[in-house]
């Protein structure tokens, strides 16, 4: 069990910079975009904008934010709609399309013109579909470990309705979120600082609005299995780098997926290599040791890879 229970967005919990909130309209009804803005004591005129994945939150990039902003980056992290301590409305049509948008809003009222766009998991579709959409504004794409990398229901899983994931969002506990995270985030090992993320994401789904949470967890996993991005590499006109730790085995509806079909699915070896040769100035970084949050696994490798590998003007 987690150790706190936390609200439906996420009050209870600190993020380790200042939180502050987008307001704006979006489809009928006022929205709150949670987000971190970090300007570093010596800028290099760059900023970088941090997408969390669907089991993450813009607090999981902690000591990717230090990293940046000792090495002169303004950072913003947002939390999607639907996410951590941004709205969780009843109601909404969740699109990678429309949390670009949504980003994009957020961009604008900062006064951010250009900047690099980095994603891990699920926000690696999100800033694949932002770069793909504003190709002019973006510097350079980063993707870190992300899904979309292939097509699942192509692959052989199944359509399941936004109720059955609903059903089976509401079970979700810190020994499930654990068991999960240790196989496939840190590739079998644990180190006792995993447990604030794993009570992080437990403590919304225990606590008192866990059914608005299970409600957007469901929303949002349809919109991850049926808007595949898996498409489109051929269309990125910026610069790409992909960041991967090779024992990650991340696929969205594997567990539906027929008995023979499911060890094809979540191949990152594979499949990160087949989309690197698609995308037209890619850059493929590969970690064999490692998961699916290579960036919380072995902080110190993966961000002097990152800082080596980002471009400067």
């Amino acid at each position: 069990m987690a150790s706190e229970n936390y609200g439906p967005r996420l009050e209870g919990f600190d993020y380790p910079f200042a939180v502050d909130y987008f307001q704006f309209d979006s489809q009928g009804q006022q929205l709150e975009m949670a987000y971190m803005d970090i300007r570093p004591e010596t800028p290099n005129g760059q900023t970088i904008v941090l997408l969390h994945g669907k089991n993450f939150c813009a607090a999981t990039w902690e000591g990717t934010i230090h990293f940046l902003a000792d090495n002169g980056y303004r950072v913003i992290a947002p939390d999607q709609i639907g996410f951590c301590k941004s709205s969780k409305p009843e109601h909404y049509q969740f699109s990678f399309h429309q949390l670009s948008a949504n980003t994009s809003a957020l961009l604008k009222q900062l006064d951010v013109k250009t900047y690099l766009i980095m994603g891990h998991s699920m926000g690696g579709m999100l800033a694949t579909r932002h770069a793909l959409l504003n190709p002019e504004k973006i510097e350079q794409l980063v993707m870190v470990n992300p899904i979309g990398l292939e097509d699942w229901m192509a692959k052989g899983v199944p359509y399941r309705s936004i109720d059955d994931w609903y059903q089976n969002e509401l079970k979700t506990n810190a020994d499930s979120i654990r068991k999960y995270q240790q196989n496939t985030y840190y590739a079998g090992s644990w180190e006792p600082g995993y447990d604030r993320w794993v009570n992080m994401q437990a403590g919304m789904f225990t606590g008192p609005g866990k059914k608005i949470v299970a409600w957007n967890s469901a929303l949002t996993y349809d919109m991850v299995l049926t808007q595949p991005v898996f498409y489109e590499f051929e269309n990125l006109q910026v610069p790409t780098l992909l960041l991967i730790g090779e024992q990650d085995s991340t696929a969205v509806g594997k567990n539906l997926a027929p008995e023979t079909q499911r060890a094809e699915l979540g191949n990152y070896p594979k499949i990160s290599q087949e989309v690197a040769d698609r995308i037209p100035n890619a850059t493929l970084i590969t970690f064999k040791e490692l998961g699916h949050s290579p960036q919380i696994q072995a902080p110190d490798k993966f961000h002097q890879t990152l800082i080596e590998n980002l471009l400067r003007p």
